[in-house]
């Protein structure tokens, strides 16, 4: 099972959005403490969270979305509304472009539950490497509000390395952590693997310390699809009885132009409870 912190993670959800949920009814944890008060979810939960969110991201109140989900809508059905969706997103804004592309990563998860293969799921040991990075925060860990800062990030990280006639060693790492102040805001680290002395200026130097043990997954595509890849590794991590132990690196083997073509290997830090 999963702490309220780690389900939220793996969701890509905000906590207070969690507990919002459990008390309105719309998605109560698989378990309570009664000492601690503390909420428990399982991996199996990640489907009605789904549907939920992709509910939710149609227009339907919380309350349209409790009976909807009750009901057990069939995955043909919700694919139908999302498709309607999709189409009036399409005819908007530029800036709901966005928002599109999140719906899709939720159908996608929807669609490839009990299908998507975790027999690539590999746990190894990751060793310490030097990186440089910025850092930046963002409002939650879901992927429209990750994208938008990490990408400006690594562009101004590359510029500056550049400037200071540093040149990368290795592939991209990106890494989070919860921000000082809370509320479901993210640190976001945007760094690359570099030689260089440690340092502050321009840029930070720093050693990032070895992870024991990861459960580690390829994703080929965009980030912003990332989300069917990142679940089926919570369900590995759930049904092979680990517990997660933080955040998941992300490691860019290889980024093309064309960002459908990037393969990255995400991977989680684990333990057994």
């Amino acid at each position: 099972m999963f702490t309220i912190g780690d389900f939220a993670r793996h969701g890509r959800v905000s906590v207070r959005m969690l507990r919002h949920y459990d008390a309105t009814g719309l998605l109560r944890p698989a378990h309570v403490d009664p000492a601690t008060g503390y909420r428990y979810y399982t991996a199996a939960q990640l489907s009605r969270l789904n549907r939920v969110i992709a509910l939710k991201d149609l227009g339907f109140t919380l309350q349209q979305v409790r009976d909807i989900v009750d009901e057990r809508i069939s995955t043909e059905e919700l694919r139908g509304m999302l498709r309607l969706r999709q189409a009036e997103l399409e005819a908007g804004m530029a800036a709901a472009a966005a928002r599109l592309v999140q719906v899709e990563a939720r159908l996608r998860s929807i669609e490839s539950e009990g299908h998507m293969p975790t027999n690539d799921v590999v746990v190894k040991n990751v060793p310490a490497i030097r990186v440089a990075e910025l850092t930046a925060t963002a409002a939650s860990f879901a992927p429209e509000h990750i994208g938008p800062v990490i990408g400006p990030l690594y562009d101004e990280l590359f510029r500056r390395l550049d400037a200071a006639g540093v040149t990368p060693t290795g592939p991209g790492v990106a890494f989070y952590e919860d921000a000082p102040e809370g509320g479901g805001r993210i640190v976001v680290h945007a760094a690359v693997q570099v030689a260089a002395p440690l340092q502050d200026g321009a840029f930070r130097v720093l050693d990032l310390p070895p992870v024991d043990q990861a459960a580690t997954i390829v994703h080929r595509g965009s980030m912003d699809a990332v989300l069917p890849t990142a679940q089926a590794l919570a369900r590995w991590i759930d049904g092979n009885g680990y517990r997660s132990a933080g955040y998941p690196r992300e490691i860019n083997l290889e980024c093309p132009e064309n960002r459908d073509d990037w393969v990255t290997e995400l991977q989680a830090p684990v333990a057994k409870p």
